[in-house]
């Protein structure tokens, strides 16, 4: 097993923050931050004072700060940092102090290491049930696109799952839906997203298709490139965890049909690619999914509980 830490990083960008905020009389870091964010916060509400040019500047200085930390391992910030960015063309006071409350929480919370585990998990215990052999009746032309020009495979073989979460009607002004997932390879974590949807759903049903149709462009994209990379994937699809019912339902029962026709791209693409054998979908309990994690504000506890599984 390996582990990956961004502790020199984040314990460097505190400390040019404490550096620059040493003189100034408007901003400092909160003493206390048990959470990167106040749970109850939402900034589309937000009506303090607008920033002024100097501050304006430094808050997309530390969103750019903040955004390479979640890249480089500090996933307990990712939809934080999601959230803010979104006023980086206009931000106001309150979204300041947000964002230094992160940069506290992160003074009192230097060390986060992920664990890159190499041995594949045993999918057996989501209850991952294929059907792809009934819908190829329906999907007859579905298999996945290998590329054409792929190396020869070498070494083990790696297998792969995803967790997929959306927060129906998010935002309270646009009431934009916020998609999260998170893709394991074996069981190390190697592609975390957070972010909001470009169309406003009318119904979880649809929010959460949106956001499984961005995981799967995502896990799309990876077993190509680990392809391309000559790594020999497990024979078996990518297993996906999603905790709505309804969409797992569409997934795994053939017969089932659409009565939402502004949702039938993301339906008939994900049900194209279970008949692929690209992916197969199975529900999982919203407590223990933790892609939660990067759509939701949670408390303290229930952060703990979704992370404390696969980071420390």
């Amino acid at each position: 097993m390996w582990t990956m830490s961004s502790y020199d990083y984040v314990t460097a960008a505190v400390k040019n923050v404490k550096a620059t905020l040493k003189d100034n009389q408007r901003w400092n870091l909160p003493k206390k931050a048990v959470t990167p964010m106040n749970s109850d916060y939402t900034p589309e509400l937000d009506d303090s004072s607008e920033l002024n040019a100097h501050d304006h500047t430094y808050f997309q200085e530390l969103i750019g700060v903040l955004r390479w930390a979640t890249e480089i391992r500090r996933v307990d910030i990712l939809l934080k940092v999601s959230l803010l960015s979104q006023y980086q063309a206009g931000p106001r006071e309150g979204h300041m102090e947000q964002l230094l409350q992160i940069f506290a929480y992160l003074d009192q919370h230097p060390k986060m290491t992920l664990y890159f585990d190499w041995r594949i998990p045993n999918a057996d215990f989501f209850g991952v049930k294929s059907s792809y052999k009934e819908f190829r009746t329906l999907y007859r032309d579905a298999e996945e696109q290998l590329p054409s020009n792929m190396p020869k495979p070498r070494g083990r073989r790696v297998g792969s799952l995803a967790y997929v979460d959306a927060l129906h009607a998010a935002n309270k002004k646009t009431r934009r839906s916020h998609t999260g997932y998170v893709i394991f390879l074996n069981r190390a974590p190697i592609i975390w997203h957070s972010r909001r949807q470009n169309t406003v759903e009318a119904s979880t049903f649809g929010a959460e298709f949106i956001a499984l149709k961005s995981c799967i462009e995502a896990i799309t994209h990876l077993r190509y490139k680990l392809r391309m990379f000559g790594i020999p994937l497990d024979e078996e699809p990518t297993q996906v965890l999603v905790d709505n019912e309804a969409v797992v339902k569409n997934l795994s029962l053939v017969e089932s049909t659409l009565n939402k026709k502004h949702n039938s791209i993301a339906y008939h693409y994900a049900r194209w690619n279970v008949a692929a054998q690209v992916i197969a979908v199975s529900w999982i309990d919203g407590a223990i999914n933790i892609a939660d994690a990067f759509t939701k504000r949670l408390t303290q506890m229930r952060r703990e509980n979704l992370f404390g599984s696969w980071v420390y």
